[in-house]
């Protein structure tokens, strides 16, 4: 299961966002497993990610010093790759399948374009997960503009007011849609936040009424 399932968006918004993990479980594959975590983060910067995250360290910017994502895993790390590209995630899931780390690996992303990435590498899922939406009071909600940014965070720590507060300031032309994708971007701990993305919905939402 991953929190990256409830990305908010359109087909085609969702066709340049795709998380890939490293994953371990307690008394099957996690004893020894950091130099494997490492191995993984290693090949994802090979394949033009734009971030790289460790469970405590991340890293949002294409250029920056990954030394410390990498520095600090341990055997009971995670690690994700964000990428926009569908051909760099082909290539990566490609290598991993060669590397064989014997770590589980996830790819999150629509569902048609992920099972084509593992058929054209020879790979067949052996599971496919997908969440149900929203249930409740769907009313409290905001709107769908800051819900596609807001779910990029699975944990949910990118609060709708900052959310609010970077599209006025795009808007009155007061940062860049780079500069705010990044503001966004650094309260997730999880490193899923994909910005690329946030940086072509926060352009949308500055031409928006």
């Amino acid at each position: 299961m991953t929190n990256t399932l409830h990305r908010r968006g359109t087909p085609e918004g969702l066709q340049e966002d795709f998380i890939v993990f490293a994953l371990t479980a307690k008394g099957h594959n996690r004893k020894d497993a950091a130099p494997k975590i490492k191995k993984f983060i290693e090949l994802a910067l090979k394949h033009n990610p734009n971030s790289i995250s460790s469970s405590s360290f991340y890293s949002y910017e294409t250029g920056t010093d990954w030394s410390k994502v990498y520095d600090g895993v341990v055997d009971n790390s995670h690690a994700a790759a964000n990428f926009s590209d569908l051909r760099s995630v082909k290539n990566f899931i490609s290598v991993l399948k060669e590397a064989d780390l014997g770590i589980c690996i996830n790819v999150s992303g629509l569902l048609e374009q992920v099972r084509q990435c593992c058929s054209e590498v020879g790979i067949s899922r052996h599971s496919v997960e997908h969440s149900l939406g929203i249930i409740g009071k769907r009313d409290m909600l905001p709107n769908n503009q800051v819900l596609e940014l807001n779910t990029m965070c699975g944990h949910g720590m990118v609060s709708f007011n900052l959310i609010a507060k970077v599209i006025e300031h795009v808007k009155l032309g007061k940062i860049d849609v780079k500069k705010g994708a990044l503001l966004l971007a650094k309260p997730c701990m999880c490193g899923a936040f994909n910005t690329v993305r946030a940086a072509k919905l926060l352009d949308m939402a500055r031409d928006s009424f």
